[in-house]
């Protein structure tokens, strides 16, 4: 990415005790993160037996309190199929959404791979059997320079929206790269944070992509530094799955086993949306996940790949909302879209940089529908991507009236001019 010009002087980041402590449930070695082409990720059965109870005691089931584990069977299951057909188990994880042992095997050296996957379908102890398969940002590069900061801000009516609604209570999944959680610009212990790629705390904070997607979301407004953020008062979880592509610049890459560890993560801490600023080929094992997370009630928010159609991870999935651009591409029936180019965002180091791509219209998309979900717990992605369709304006999605709407308040923005009024004499403050 070519940043612009505009770097702001900012304190030292005194929030970094915030940042990331937890280390990976499970990690993959640097030949699959650089040739995910080279391995498979097989799921095994893997039955809850439940413990025996004591006086006062109650049952736990797939709540993620982290006590699930792989069974003796499922680990005997997958040490046969490893030595049988020569694969080197190099990673393993047990998915308590689905009840399964997910691992990943190295492929020998000339290995047939269609004949491998055929071979394992049909073996009675393979649950599942696929590819491990990569994934990327969806960010272009900026190489214009600016005329107005936040111009998005302005075309979506977020100010006006924010004398309804700032997000409170909703809890936001960011599943991305890492991200400078302790920016000046965000709320102090604001975000949580868990990493599903390495146990680097300083590459975490170091992260491009995910610093300006959780920036567009969740920057603090009237603190007299930097920006605005859609939904500043929602909860953010970062969860780092993807990592950069390059030393400098915000594309970034992921695959089928750090996202669908941190997707199984953001279901079990009960978030409200979990945005995907992100896209890459079909992919079964993520697909049974995001539908599990449709089903417990999460909002999923989606970037559109390049070229504007809803082909291949997460968008093409029933009940994914699906994000792009205005002037990404041609307009396509069931895309929501918001302000995609010279987005203003925050950087790694406390800095501020301008982004362009659909990562930053899902960004967008993720806090106009924290707003909503703050006002209505119940929402859902169906009714949610309605919404946004139905009161979108020329420059995308509105999210003033998006919000009206939601709760029959007449029309935006003459509904709100009594609330307007207040917010001025009591300084602009929340």
């Amino acid at each position: 990415m070519k940043f612009a010009a505009l770097v702001l002087l900012v304190a030292s980041l005194a929030g970094c005790a915030a940042g990331p402590a937890l280390s990976p449930i499970a990690t993959l070695p640097a030949g699959a993160l650089a040739r995910p082409d080279d391995y498979l990720v097989v799921t095994i059965k893997n039955p809850i037996v439940p413990a025996p109870l004591r006086a006062a005691s109650t049952p736990r089931g797939y709540d993620g309190a982290g006590s699930y584990r792989a069974g003796g069977a499922a680990r005997a299951a997958g040490h046969s199929l490893a030595s049988e057909y020569g694969l080197v188990e190099v990673s393993s994880w047990p998915i308590s959404l689905l009840g399964v042992d997910c691992l990943v095997y190295g492929l020998p050296a000339g290995s047939d791979v269609p004949h491998m996957l055929l071979t394992l379908q049909h073996d009675r102890r393979v649950e599942s059997v696929q590819r491990l398969q990569a994934f990327g940002t969806q960010t272009a590069s900026y190489n214009d320079p600016y005329s107005q900061l936040q111009k998005n801000v302005a075309q979506m009516d977020i100010p006006e929206a924010q004398l309804l609604s700032r997000g409170k209570g909703v809890r936001v999944a960011v599943i991305d790269t890492g991200a400078d959680v302790g920016h000046p610009d965000f709320r102090a212990r604001a975000a949580k944070s868990r990493n599903f790629v390495d146990s680097d705390a300083v590459g975490f904070l170091a992260d491009t992509h995910g610093t300006a997607v959780a920036g567009v979301i969740g920057a603090v407004p009237n603190n007299g530094v930097g920006i605005v953020g859609i939904a500043p008062d929602a909860e953010l979880l970062v969860y780092k799955a993807c990592w950069r592509a390059a030393l400098s610049g915000a594309p970034a890459v992921c695959n089928t086993f750090t996202l669908a560890q941190a997707l199984a993560a953001a279901i079990d801490a009960h978030a409200d949306i979990i945005n995907l600023s992100l896209g890459g080929p079909s992919d079964p094992l993520l697909t049974r996940l995001i539908k599990r997370g449709l089903e417990n009630g999460a909002i999923i928010v989606g970037a559109v790949p390049r070229g504007g159609e809803r082909h291949g991870f997460p968008v093409e999935i029933d009940g994914v909302i699906a994000a792009d651009g205005v002037d990404g591409s041609r307009a396509a029936p069931g895309i929501v879209r918001a302000p995609g180019r010279d987005v203003l965002s925050l950087a790694p180091e406390g800095h501020y940089d301008f982004f362009s791509g659909s990562s930053l219209a899902a960004a967008e998309v993720s806090g106009v529908l924290a707003l909503l979900r703050a006002e209505r717990p119940q929402l859902t992605s169906q009714q949610g991507g309605q919404l946004l369709e139905t009161s979108s304006r020329a420059a995308g999605v509105n999210a003033c009236a998006a919000l009206t709407a939601l709760l029959h308040r007449g029309q935006c923005p003459a509904a709100l001019a009594p609330l307007a009024a207040t917010a001025v004499a009591a300084g602009g403050r929340h």
